[in-house]
């Protein structure tokens, strides 16, 4: 394998390309004329524009990416994640091409990419799932039935859904029938498919993930848990490893449930089995994401490895260079991730100038950045400028360097997600690791962030007056 097309942008495309060149392996960038001077465009050996800003005329057809790939005698393709990342379409549209896909086989893609038949294929294995019905349905009295059976509150989602879309919470059957209308025109609207399930209503969970990788040799290894359950609209924002509240015994028996659910696919690469852990610490199988996490990093930093060459390494045949024993954890890692977005206005993207961006530096701290101070941020896109991650030897150590990280980290021009970090890693909840996925809205309080960035602002005033005077004493010195 000598040459890579990453085809993503900002800082997933950067971080690939990383791994890529300490590989030896030369990487081409794609991007869209929005992109044309961005980072991971500089940062590739070869560069090719695919198109118009909107990520239906550039970054989502792929057939111009399997274009310049054959142009370029590409030998693989790394999706990175989102985009053409979990489209079986896709995949399969590089295999016809005698192009490596690194990630998973179509097959897999198709089959944990719906819910429903995810969760066909690993009932054999016999893992917890949340009690619901196993069937797309769109009757509102076959809903009424199955809500009355299981309990309410209950959760009306989305077969092919992901990210909070088509997903709603019921709390009383009087609002079954206008939620349920609600989900299924969303999930059409979202995704195509209006198919919608239900299940019961965890009311105080974790999110708790897996990374698991599998080889073409039968391997299948786990890579620890990842705590993902700060989240704002149903969308992680703060993700740890290890978590807080795992014992080794839990962590063994979701670590053997997640590579199960690898094997119910045949999976092949790096992925990520979600869970719902309840207030007596009982799990649910969730999903399977088929390719590279967001947070994969704190995965990483734990066990020690590299997540991007491993999947490398797999799509050309190696079988895993370590055993499930081998591997154990070290440290604490956190992260956070860094939208352009205004967590004083119910976290709607900020779209601006970066003006100033300076990102921190220092022992422990790990930025996956795909932006430059100058740089507009692009209104097409999802607004993630980068993934400001910490390590310590603890909990505690990551979080006190966390803080730090984020006050050195300057960005002045749009809103960002950093003053709601503090907040978070501040908080009595997070610290005592006594939270769930309702964090935000049991703990979120707008005043107290104002009020932070009250004070912050004051003490940069007084330091930039205080800056002033001395430079004015300098300048008056010798005239005196």
């Amino acid at each position: 394998m000598k040459k890579i097309l990453v085809a993503n942008r900002g800082e997933i495309a950067i971080r690939v390309m990383k791994t890529a060149e300490k590989m030896g392996i030369k990487t081409v960038a794609v991007f869209s004329t929005a992109d044309r001077h961005a980072p991971h465009v500089k940062f590739a050996d070869e560069a090719v524009c695919i198109g118009e800003p909107p990520s239906t005329q550039s970054y989502l057809r792929g057939d111009k990416i399997i274009e310049v790939a054959k142009q370029l005698h590409v030998d693989a393709i790394h999706p990175g994640y989102g985009f053409l990342s979990e489209n079986a379409e896709f995949a399969e549209l590089c295999e016809q091409n005698n192009i490596v896909f690194i990630g998973p086989r179509s097959k897999a893609i198709k089959i944990m990419g719906s819910k429903l038949a995810a969760k066909e294929a690993v009932k054999h294995y016999n893992i917890p799932m949340v009690p619901g019905v196993d069937e797309a349905i769109t009757d509102i009295s076959k809903a009424k039935e199955i809500a009355e059976k299981i309990g309410f509150p209950i959760l009306i989602k989305a077969s092919a859904g992901g990210g909070g879309k088509g997903m709603r919470i019921v709390e009383k059957e009087s609002e079954l029938e206008s939620q349920m209308n609600r989900a299924i025109s969303e999930a059409t609207s979202a995704f195509g498919d209006g198919s919608v399930f239900i299940e019961k209503y965890v009311t105080s969970p974790r999110h708790i993930e897996i990374q698991i990788m599998a080889d073409s040799h039968g391997n299948i290894l786990h890579f620890f848990e990842r705590e993902c359950s700060i989240q704002r609209r149903h969308q992680k924002v703060v993700e740890e490893a290890p978590s807080s509240i795992l014992t080794p015994e839990l962590r063994h028996k979701m670590g053997e449930a997640a590579v199960l659910v690898a094997k119910s696919c045949d999976y092949l690469g790096a992925g990520t089995v979600e869970f719902l852990l309840d207030a007596d610490h009982n799990y649910y199988f969730l999903e399977m994401n088929t390719r590279l996490q967001v947070e994969h990093p704190v995965s990483e930093i734990i066990s020690g490895v590299d997540l991007v060459e491993l999947q490398i390494r797999v799509a050309r045949g190696e079988a895993l260079p370590m055993k499930q024993d081998d591997l154990k954890i070290h440290g604490h890692a956190l992260e956070l991730r860094v939208y352009a977005e205004d967590p004083l206005n119910d976290f709607l993207p900020s779209v601006g100038h970066l003006d100033t961006y300076k990102l921190p530096v220092g022992k422990g701290i790990r930025v996956d950045n795909g932006y430059e101070e100058g740089m507009d941020i692009p209104i097409y896109y999802d607004p993630m400028l980068s993934k400001l991650i910490t390590y310590g030897k603890s909990r505690e150590e990551a979080i006190q360097l966390m803080l730090k990280a984020i006050s050195d980290y300057d960005i002045q021009g749009v809103k960002t997600t950093l003053p709601f970090g503090t907040y978070v890693f501040e908080h009595e909840a997070f610290r005592s690791g006594n939270f769930d996925t309702n964090f935000v809205k049991k703990h979120y309080e707008l005043e107290a962030i104002k009020e932070h960035l009250k004070v912050e602002e004051k003490i940069a005033a007084l330091i930039a007056l205080k800056k002033y005077l001395e430079d004015q004493k300098l300048v008056r010195l010798p005239n005196s």
